[in-house]
């Protein structure tokens, strides 16, 4: 089944250490497909496009200091990617899904601990899946390197980055083609 991923009810949450505390912040997933196969889970597959230009966690400055050069570069990397590789089930309605992740020109490998939460039909009459998938990642290994150190010691903001997925998804409707109609002679 093909599913995909409905941006106004989807998003990419964050959190990041910064000093003392931790920084949280959602970056918007502006399109995707979800393709699940019960029957052969090697056949499922999840891919995704977010916006860095999105980024929102709530200070305005901060947002444009994460836009710019010295961590997303918006403006030369407007999209971040992920594309999977392999679905493995780990539990009854979770999987593991590895595959490469793409963010500021750097393409990485990640494992995402993701679990099916559901489907059911809307008001609308569109049949609905939820999906929910974390990981932890470097943000150097990404290319993010920028930092600042404290007169105390040690640095302004924490490598470690911490993401949650939260995806809704439409199941896309097959329509069957028009018959020709029977000529008669």
């Amino acid at each position: 089944m093909q599913w995909t991923i409905d941006p106004t009810h989807s998003q990419a949450e964050f959190a990041i250490r910064h000093m003392f505390t931790t920084v949280h912040g959602h970056i918007v997933v502006a399109e995707g497909t979800v393709q699940t196969d019960e029957e052969d889970l090697a056949k499922s597959a999840v891919w995704a496009r977010l916006d860095p230009s999105s980024i929102n966690t709530g200070v305005s400055i901060r947002d444009d200091h994460l836009r710019s050069a010295d961590f997303f570069d918006v403006e030369r990397h407007p999209a971040i990617r992920f594309r999977s590789s392999e679905v493995r089930r780990t539990a009854d309605n979770e999987f593991l899904v590895t595959g490469l992740l793409a963010i500021h020109g750097v393409t990485r490998p990640i494992t995402l601990e993701a679990r099916v939460l559901g489907d059911a039909v809307d008001h609308r009459g569109d049949r609905r899946a939820g999906f929910s998938a974390r990981a932890t990642l470097n943000r150097k290994d990404f290319g993010l390197r920028w930092n600042q150190a404290l007169e105390a010691g040690g640095l302004l903001v924490g490598d470690e980055v911490e993401i949650n997925l939260e995806i809704e998804a439409v199941l896309e409707v097959e329509t069957a083609l028009p018959q020709a109609a029977d000529q008669a002679a």
